[in-house]
């Protein structure tokens, strides 16, 4: 776990508990815009199985804080395919590690309809049980194939509609910041944390 900076100004340093760092990377970038720091706690929370992402965020934001008593923000997001009845959705994270890109693209051989979004969901809490938490969404399609060696997940092969052409997975993580659902629920978050800390 990261020491805190004592002489960092208060409510400029937030927690983000994930294991994943490739998210860390992409939430330092966009909280660097509103001068929010943001260090990492490397720490499994609960594999919540639910159909909201809301509820899987806030209830693995409220285990972080009661394990580490600091004010932390965990995120949760999901791929929603419109053909498949927005499967896989909060339930990515699972099915990317069964079936992958591959199975994904499977599921859709042959559909014309590749119309897809990625929902992201921000979650804060700190020792008070101040809970809050903050969404973003980006609009897109599925690839015909795997593009791209960048970001996680099924970043290769989703295309967002703000870059055509373009899968998060061949983007930069600058560039995937500009738009991208985590981005987006990251600002609201950043906006909403540095009015209430004043």
């Amino acid at each position: 776990m990261s020491t805190i900076n004592k002489n960092f100004p208060y409510g400029r340093l937030i927690f983000f508990v994930t294991e994943n760092a490739h998210k860390f990377n992409e939430a330092r970038s966009v909280l660097a815009e509103y001068n929010v720091a943001v260090a990492m706690i490397k720490m499994r929370t609960l594999e919540v199985q639910d159909d909201d992402i809301e509820n899987i965020a806030r209830i693995r934001v409220l285990q972080a804080v009661r394990e580490v008593n600091l004010p932390v923000i965990v995120e949760d997001a999901g791929l929603f395919i419109d053909a498949l009845g927005g499967f896989p959705g909060p339930y990515s994270s699972y099915v990317y590690r069964k079936i992958g890109l591959g199975g994904i693209l499977k599921l859709l051989n042959g559909v014309n309809d590749r119309s897809a979004k990625f929902k992201s969901v921000v979650a804060f809490c700190d020792p008070n049980n101040n809970l809050k938490c903050f969404h973003g969404i980006v609009e897109g399609r599925i690839s015909l194939e795997a593009r791209g060696s960048g970001g996680f997940g099924f970043d290769p092969i989703f295309e967002p509609n703000e870059s055509p052409g373009k899968t998060f997975g061949e983007m930069t993580t600058e560039e995937k910041c500009r738009f991208s659902h985590r981005a987006r629920a990251l600002r609201e978050f950043a906006k909403w944390y540095r009015s209430w800390q004043a």
